[in-house]
C-alpha cells in the first residue's frame, strides 16, 4: 500500500492583526514626527538631566555662565562713563543727580533705565524725561522742565506752579521772583489760565497790585496796596475788571479812600469807603440833617 505524503500547510500571506495595527500607526504623520524628532530629543533631555543631576556639575556650569556674562558686560563698548543732562536748570540738574546715584564707570547692562526714568519723572519740576545710552559711553538724560508762571501762597508756604497748576518747586521769599504774579485761596491752582488773564488785564494797576485771592473756589478778589480789594463776579471777571480800570482812569477811583470795589453784580457796582471817608460822610450827613 502506497503511503501518501502530506505537504506542510501554506503560510497565510495576510499580516497579523498586531502587524497591521503597527503599520497603520506608522502611517500617521504625528507618530512619524514623534519618532523622528521627539524620540531623539527625549534621549538628549535624559542625557542632559543625568549629567546635571550632579550638584558639582551644575555649580560649574553656573560659574561658567557668570564668567561669560561678566566678560561681556565689562567690554569697553558696553561701559557708561558719564551722564549728560540736557534741558534742565542747574537746580534741577542737581536734583536729578541726587535721585540717580550712579557710580561711573558702570556697564550699560547694569542700568535699569525704566526705573531710573520713573525716578526722574517723579520730580515735580520735570514735565517729560527721555533717557538713553549714547555711543561713547554717555548716559543722556533729556528733560522738558516745567515752567513756573505764578506763585501760589498757602497757609505756610510759597510754591512755584506751572500753567497746569502743578507745584514746580518751593519758594523761599516773594521777592525772589518779582516777575511772577501771586495767587492764593482754595482752588487757585485750578484756575491758572483765568488768573493770568486777570493779571494781564490788570497791567495798568501793576504798581499797586499785590495778588489774586480765590474766594469759595468760585471767583476772584484782586488785592491792592493799602488793603484795597476789587471783588469780581464768578462769570466774565475780565470785563468787570476792565470796567473798574476805566473808572479809575477817568475819575481816579482807586486813588480815593475806597476800601472795596464790589463788582460781583457788574450792573450795580458798590463801593465801600475807608474809616476816615466813612466818618466824613457821616459828618456831612449830620450837617445836612441839621440844616434841614
Amino acid at each position: 500500500m502506497q503511503q501518501i505524503e502530506h505537504s506542510p500547510p501554506r503560510r497565510d500571506p495576510a499580516p497579523s492583526r498586531l502587524n497591521y495595527r503597527m503599520h497603520r500607526l506608522m502611517l500617521r504623520p504625528t507618530v512619524r514626527r514623534a519618532l523622528r524628532f521627539g524620540l531623539p530629543a527625549l534621549c538628549v533631555a535624559a542625557a542632559v538631566g543625568l549629567y546635571l543631576s550632579d550638584q558639582g556639575r551644575r555649580d560649574g556650569i553656573a560659574m561658567l555662565v557668570d564668567d561669560i556674562k561678566s566678560t561681556v558686560r565689562e567690554r569697553p563698548e558696553f561701559m557708561v562713563r558719564l551722564m549728560a543732562i540736557d534741558g534742565a536748570s542747574a537746580g534741577l540738574a542737581d536734583d536729578i543727580r541726587e535721585v540717580l546715584p550712579v557710580d561711573f564707570p558702570v556697564s550699560s547692562f547694569d542700568l535699569d533705565l525704566t526705573r531710573m526714568r520713573s525716578d526722574v519723572a517723579a520730580l515735580p519740576a520735570v514735565a517729560r524725561v527721555d533717557m538713553r545710552v549714547r555711543p561713547g559711553g554717555v548716559l543722556q538724560v533729556a528733560i522738558v522742565e516745567r515752567i513756573p508762571v505764578a506763585i501760589l501762597r498757602t497757609s505756610n508756604a510759597l510754591d512755584l506752579v506751572d500753567r497746569s497748576g502743578i507745584r514746580v518747586a518751593p519758594l523761599g521769599a516773594r521777592f525772589a521772583r518779582p516777575d511772577l504774579p501771586l495767587i492764593a485761596g482754595a482752588g487757585a491752582e485750578d484756575e491758572i489760565d483765568e488768573a493770568l488773564e486777570l493779571f494781564a488785564a490788570a497791567a495798568p494797576l501793576a504798581d499797586d497790585l499785590r495778588g489774586l485771592v480765590r474766594v469759595g473756589k468760585r471767583r476772584w478778589d484782586i488785592v491792592l496796596d493799602d488793603g484795597q480789594a476789587i471783588r469780581l463776579p464768578e462769570t466774565a471777571p475780565v470785563p468787570a475788571l476792565e470796567q473798574v480800570i476805566a473808572l479809575d482812569q477817568a475819575q481816579d477811583l482807586l486813588a480815593r479812600e475806597v476800601q472795596v470795589v464790589d463788582m460781583r453784580n457788574p450792573r450795580r457796582p458798590t463801593l465801600r469807603l475807608g474809616e476816615s471817608a466813612s466818618e466824613r460822610m457821616r459828618e456831612i450827613r449830620a450837617l445836612e440833617l441839621g440844616d434841614d
